[in-house]
């Protein structure tokens, strides 16, 4: 039998029960769109994320784009990000006619790099083109940024502050989740996510309800919220009554009942997660160039569990004649590739993420994964010998 790189099969056979009910629920009531499953699962997500409020929407790059809209975001403006993630978190960007600035990451964490972050922001003060005005940190493969010292960075210079959670929502620091420190948390419902659904979807987590009313306009047309209305009478769907040009970012009502399903368990497969994370660190102790580091402090949920190898590339090629699926990410960061190559790079450049592009390779991951499937990976890993 084959090994799967991410088994889904494995969850729904645990919950196909209770998924067929779900959306045998949304069926007999038809409310396809902003039915009332959409609000239940907001507020569960909020809790888990430890977030006074959630707001979802179709994907996780709307979800990035949504706080840069309400925020007023545009021309002029900095943003700061990593290079060493998904086209998603710089994409969002040039959206809003802001310019992304690249920036290094950690060499250990693949996070954002905060000295690295502190003087590319100087360097765009200093250069006085832009304006600093938001940074993106990424929780890249599941596992928290250094959140500290990131705010405490946004802090000094002003800046709003993203945790890109699109891998990593249910990761802490110390306990608490990324929005303990960021202004606003998103994250992505991709099947594959660790908290994924069956299609796409999207949420982002907050603490300001004005902040809140503002990216519920913008998801869904620019319709007019409460704030728009004060003083006035509209007595008509306030859809129609358009404050603001918005977009169409609503997360399905069916979507939203598989994953109140699939919240109901994901605390209990962030453990399971970790044990098959804790098998691979002891069976693939020294044959590896190395295995995930995470902060002091961390949960990761383990959305990849993705190693280091000098031979990279010949080491893929080997599992594939053991039948072990694997996946690089990412191959090509971001700062190199034509659409994105004009934009700035903090001082230095990114010989880390560089670097990074030529030696990582994500082995198969899941909170089902048993341990003969997993030993037999660890098997085809430390028995190459190129």
């Amino acid at each position: 039998m084959s090994i799967a790189f991410i088994d889904l099969a494995a969850q729904q056979r645990r919950i196909r029960d209770r998924l067929d009910a779900a959306i045998a629920k949304v069926l007999d009531h038809g409310g396809y769109v902003m039915g009332p499953e959409v609000r239940q699962f907001e507020a569960e997500l909020a809790a888990f994320g430890q977030a006074p409020l959630a707001l979802s929407c179709a994907n996780g790059t709307d979800a990035i784009a949504l706080p840069l809209m309400a925020w007023g975001i545009g021309k002029g403006d900095a943003v700061f990000c990593p290079s060493f993630t998904f086209t998603a978190t710089p994409e969002v960007v040039p959206w809003v006619e802001a310019t992304p600035v690249f920036v290094d990451v950690l060499p250990d964490t693949f996070n954002l790099d905060p000295a690295k972050l502190e003087a590319a922001i100087e360097a765009v003060k200093a250069e006085g083109k832009l304006k600093p005005a938001v940074v993106i940190a990424v929780d890249l493969f599941g596992q928290p940024a250094d959140y500290p010292a990131l705010r405490a960075i946004c802090d000094r210079h002003g800046l709003k502050l993203v945790s890109d959670s699109a891998q990593g929502f249910g990761c802490t620091l110390n306990g608490q989740h990324p929005i303990h420190w960021a202004d606003v948390a998103t994250t992505s419902f991709f099947p594959a996510k660790p908290l994924g659904c069956y299609g796409d979807g999207g949420a982002v987590l907050m603490k300001d309800k004005a902040l809140w009313d503002l990216m519920d306009s913008y998801r869904v047309h620019g319709k007019a919220v409460a704030a728009d209305l004060n003083g006035r009478v509209f007595d008509h769907d306030p859809k129609y009554l358009n404050a603001r040009i918005g977009m169409n970012s609503r997360l399905d009502t069916i979507q939203a009942a598989v994953l109140i399903e699939k919240l109901a368990i994901f605390a209990d497969e962030i453990t399971m997660r970790q044990v098959v994370a804790d098998r691979y660190a002891e069976g693939l102790k020294g044959a590896v160039l190395s295995t995930p580091k995470v902060i002091d402090g961390g949960q990761s949920v383990w959305a990849q569990y993705v190693i280091e190898h000098d031979n990279r590339d010949g080491l893929a090629a080997h599992l594939k004649t053991q039948g072990v699926p694997t996946a690089v990410y990412y191959p090509v960061p971001m700062h190199v590739q034509e659409p994105y190559a004009h934009f700035p790079q903090g001082a230095g450049g990114l010989p880390v993420t560089e670097a990074l592009a030529d030696k990582v390779l994500a082995l198969p991951m899941h909170p089902y994964m048993d341990e003969a499937t997993q030993q037999q990976i660890i098997d085809a890993v430390t028995g190459f010998n190129g």
